[in-house]
């Protein structure tokens, strides 16, 4: 994943402490935008699992 654009699609609904529409934790998105972009790439590739476990559609590409 090259972007480290801000995931957040405006739908912020948490399960477990996770969003299902970008897949990031709730400290995650407190802390995005003081992240370097490595991290910010490490927060991405997390939350897309995330979202495939959570069997979310999210902001994932369809395969």
């Amino acid at each position: 994943m090259s972007s480290t654009k801000d995931p957040c699609i405006s739908i912020c609904r948490f399960s477990d402490d996770i969003c299902v529409g970008c897949g990031r934790s709730k400290r995650e998105i407190r802390a995005w935008k003081m992240l370097d972009k490595i991290d910010k790439r490490a927060v991405l590739a997390e939350a897309q699992l995330r979202l495939i476990a959570l069997g979310a559609t999210g902001r994932r590409k369809s395969q």
